[in-house]
């Protein structure tokens, strides 16, 4: 006997998920709004090179890091709770993050709302999958989850700069307050309610062993581009690799996983993840550097900086948009692979600005970069998923959103760094001898220590740091077209089995149960 077809959703399950829409506008704008507004926050603030970094990636590690941890709980307390308990902690750390007094207090907010951020994007994905049970239906409301994530990266600049053309840095913040309002007056009325009967236990002790590998790698790779491979580095790099071997190995052991390491023995699963974790690293470390390089060397102030982030957006959107209607007809793998071989275009032109007056050639090679990006937001997921077997979806798409937060964050962290060695080791050749020593210190650490103390300065100095931030971005950039190429070529031969989406476009996935709530895998032709 044949089981009925699942249900089609209706407008409840539409309108529910204009709700899911917000949190994860939300969280993708709070990724990209920061950077615009980051020499406002650093001349109040006056944070030094590292803590600059780390105000930024704080937020984006976190969310990696507990995303598994928050999908489990999900499961556990209720999917739709899970949702409503993150919003109210994101919109508490909003406020808190939008009145800090130091930058220590940033970094500690930031990485508050990293956590709060952690239980929303498991909890929309998951909500989506439970109330779209057809397979084009779903495959649609996760295109739409994906879009409005790239929407609220393309918007985060914009509205920065919108924002401190009328008040101070900390505004930024206060946006997630009227989207949280919003959030918890509608989701008890549109959203349903999930908890799984079979539910993973979570493991402390797993817990712990992930984020501090984590925390230990992504240290001793900031710390060795700043300042080399230094014992103490080299000590939290080895801790850190220690680390992630012991937590591989417990879960190889325990019966409910925090990561289910089974999974990694596809290839296509393993590849497309690794596309997106790598794509998101060139992505993380260039978008923060062309954000910086359009006020502290173009000199444009964060109104305008944000308006010339306005093309790339739409490039962006056009791809998130036309890459799921493209792989109808041609293998996902051949568009994620086209994509990302544009994306490299954009990062090489990067790499060849020569300085202030490259506001076009900036912009231009930018907008290919983003559209790299749209077209991975879009079918980064499905592909991740699709290569994972049914009863493993949800683990998969845990896995999916860790890798793009964890991509952004250590792009920011390794290509940050990496320009910002390049810049030391260019000034400190141009520094003059008989400067006084807190100006020199401020000139050798970054760009924008530099500019904040501009008229102390000698004529044509500042001109020279400009050039030497130029040269470690265009360095940077290099390193990132030439990974993101070489990532198009294995994307375009490993993932060229997967079928196209249009391939079961007359099939319905089987019914919904409470334990397999995530999407169905697509098969191959």
């Amino acid at each position: 006997m044949h089981s009925p077809p699942p249900r089609p959703a209706g407008p409840r399950e539409w309108a529910g998920l204009a709700v899911l829409a917000l949190p994860t506008v939300l969280l993708g704008l709070d990724v990209t709004v920061l950077l615009l507004v980051l020499p406002s926050l650093a001349a109040d603030l006056e944070p030094s090179g590292p803590q600059a970094l780390w105000i930024v990636d704080a937020y984006g590690l976190l969310i990696a890091g507990f995303l598994i941890t928050m999908g489990t709980l999900g499961d556990r307390i209720g999917r739709r709770r899970l949702l409503m308990i993150g919003a109210a902690a994101f919109g508490g750390a909003s406020v808190a993050a939008a009145y800090s007094t130091s930058a220590e207090m940033l970094i500690v907010t930031r990485a508050a709302l990293g956590v709060a951020g952690a239980t929303l994007m498991p909890s929309t994905l998951a909500l989506i999958s439970t109330m779209f049970a057809r397979a084009r239906q779903r495959a649609l409301a996760i295109g739409v989850w994906a879009t409005m994530f790239a929407l609220g990266m393309a918007a985060g600049p914009l509205v920065g700069g919108v924002l401190l053309k009328h008040f101070w840095w900390g505004s930024v913040f206060l946006v997630a307050v009227p989207i949280v309002g919003l959030v918890l007056v509608a989701a008890p009325v549109l959203l349903p309610e999930y908890r799984a009967r079979q539910a993973g236990r979570i493991d402390p002790v797993s817990v712990a062993l992930s984020l501090a590998a984590l925390l230990s790698m992504v240290y001793a790779v900031k710390d060795i581009a700043a300042h080399g491979a230094r014992p103490a580095t080299l000590l939290a790099l080895a801790t850190g690799i220690v680390l992630a071997v012991v937590f591989v190995g417990r879960q190889r052991r325990l019966p409910d996983p925090l990561l289910d390491m089974t999974l990694f023995a596809s290839r296509a699963f393993s590849v497309a993840l690794g596309v997106l974790l790598v794509g998101l690293v060139g992505v993380g470390g260039v978008m923060y550097l062309v954000t910086q390089h359009l006020q502290l060397v173009e000199e444009l102030s964060p109104l305008v900086a944000g308006a010339w982030m306005g093309p790339p957006a739409l490039m962006m959107l056009a791809a998130a948009i036309g890459a799921p209607l493209l792989a109808r007809r041609v293998r996902p793998g051949y568009v994620v692979a086209g994509s990302l071989a544009l994306s490299s275009v954009g990062y090489l032109l990067i790499g060849q600005i020569s300085g202030a007056g490259s506001i076009p050639g900036v912009v231009t090679g930018f907008g290919l970069v983003y559209l790299g990006l749209g077209a991975l937001a879009a079918l980064g997921t499905d592909l991740v998923v699709g290569a994972a077997p049914p009863d493993r979806a949800g683990s998969a798409s845990a896995m999916s959103e860790t890798a793009q937060e964890l991509g952004v964050a250590v792009g920011i962290a390794t290509l940050g760094s990496l320009a910002t060695a390049v810049y030391r080791d260019r000034i400190a050749e141009d520094i003059p001898e008989r400067l006084a020593p807190g100006l020199s210190e401020a000139l050798g650490d970054t760009l924008a220590a530099a500019v904040a103390v501009e008229r102390h300065l000698p004529s044509g100095v500042l001109q020279q740091a400009k050039e030497s931030y130029t040269t470690g971005m265009n360095a940077a950039s290099m390193l990132a077209g030439v990974a993101i190429l070489a990532l198009a070529a294995l994307s375009a031969v490993t993932l060229r089995h997967i079928g196209s989406i249009g391939g079961d476009a007359g099939q319905d996935s089987a019914p919904v149960s409470e334990a397999d709530t995530e999407p169905a895998r697509r098969t191959p032709p």
